[in-house]
């Protein structure tokens, strides 16, 4: 087995689904499991300033091995995985990929019709799940691709190369990634995150992003004498969606376009909670949407009498606005990806990373593909040359940063 499918095994062995339930940094124990064996590789390789914070995040610097003064860069990933599903990947399936569908097991198969894009894939290893858990290639990969980038340029000491700065993040998928990041003492110019999809992604764009909570009091009586008297807060809570835009869910969107998603409801006739997530990658459409959801709530309270409450919190904005001032790197990203005959893929995530807060908190920081497919889910899987190819990557932008 390669080392870095050998490495990528072993993180993924590892549960670090993070819980959106807690309230500790980090909100679980896998993730100071995993972090611990990163600390230990880390330090054996011979990066300095190897120290895991006591919230969690890891940092770690391998020194410039030249004589003038270039930019640091940043590389970051994240240690988390969604919680969306069991996240401990102990029984992955490694094959060349032939065609067709692919069986992970008797209940779920992967077709070629619902994922057309391994049409593209014939003759390449990839690695799957078994059907049972995540994979956790988000963002396992990219935590692998930045160890074995490190790990290439010590070992090839006459690739010259300024400072490089390394960041592991936890709870990235609950959105608290950056939280308690020290910028500051991370003391890079510009960073990188590595944490997109497939081969040639290159993202500096992605939505401003904002949580919705909406709970219903309803009034319960009993139904043979409700009429006039009962109100029901899941008929309430149906009111509220029914009265969103159509074409302005997940399903019916794309590139640019924004959306509401209903993202969790829990209720009775008595009580009903509802959780959305709001999403656009224009500003302007963003606090439109927003407003369109006060509205709605404001417009169904003097129906029923002020029995609903609407709390909104944004959560993170577009980072375009701080990268597009920095650009260089961009280009810096670009460049290194042609250099390596791969075919820059430049759009707008349709989601967030830890680098958009951190854009806003001082370091520019666009994101970098790892070659993984179908995050967040079963299907997810990862073409090994992709995984390789990030690692080269990291190592070429550093090369070409130094010249």
């Amino acid at each position: 087995m390669e080392k870095i499918v050998e490495r990528f095994i072993k993180y993924i062995g590892i549960d670090t689904k993070s819980d959106e339930n807690s309230d500790t940094c980090p909100s679980s124990k896998g993730q100071l499991e995993l972090g611990k064996l990163l600390v230990e590789e880390l330090k054996e390789l011979g990066l300095e300033d190897v120290k895991q914070d006591e919230n969690g995040y890891i940092y770690a610097t391998l020194k410039s091995n030249i004589d003038k003064k270039v930019p640091t860069i940043g590389f970051i990933s994240h240690l988390d995985t969604s919680p969306d599903i069991d996240g401990k990947c102990v029984n992955p399936k490694i094959f060349t990929y032939e065609g067709g569908d692919i069986k992970l097991n008797d209940l779920y198969t992967m077709t070629e019709k619902e994922f057309p894009y391994l049409k593209d894939l014939v003759g390449k290893e990839l690695i799957t799940t078994d059907g049972t858990t995540l994979l956790g290639a988000d963002d396992k990969a990219g935590i692998t691709a930045i160890i074995d980038a490190m790990e290439y340029l010590i070992n090839h000491p006459e690739i010259k190369h300024g400072d490089i700065k390394i960041g592991f993040t936890p709870d990235e998928e609950i959105g608290r990634g950056a939280d308690k990041f020290d910028v500051k003492g991370f003391d890079a110019d510009f960073a990188y995150t590595v944490d997109g999809g497939p081969l040639g992604e290159l993202e500096y764009e992605n939505f401003n992003a904002a949580s919705v909570k909406i709970e219903i009091q309803g009034q319960n009586v009993h139904p043979g004498t409700a009429k006039g008297i009962m109100v029901n807060s899941v008929r309430v809570a149906m009111e509220i969606e029914n009265m969103l835009p159509v074409n302005e869910k997940p399903e019916y969107t794309e590139g640019y376009e924004g959306f509401y998603l209903l993202d969790d409801i829990n209720g009775s006739v008595d009580y009903t909670v509802m959780n959305y997530i709001i999403r656009d990658h224009s500003m302007e459409k963003f606090e439109q949407k927003k407003n369109h959801i006060k509205n709605v709530v404001d417009f169904l309270n003097k129906k029923y009498g002020n029995i609903i409450n609407i709390e909104i919190e944004d959560s993170y904005y577009n980072m375009r606005e701080k990268i597009e001032p920095h650009m260089e790197i961009v280009e810096l990203a670009k460049k290194s990806m042609i250099d390596l005959e791969i075919e820059p893929n430049i759009k707008p995530i349709r989601g967030g990373t830890d680098g958009a807060r951190l854009s806003y908190m001082g370091l520019p920081c666009p994101n970098l593909f790892t070659g993984g497919y179908n995050f967040h889910g079963r299907y997810e899987f990862i073409p090994v040359e992709s995984m390789k190819l990030a690692s080269q990557l990291i190592v070429k932008i550093v090369e070409n940063n130094a010249k």
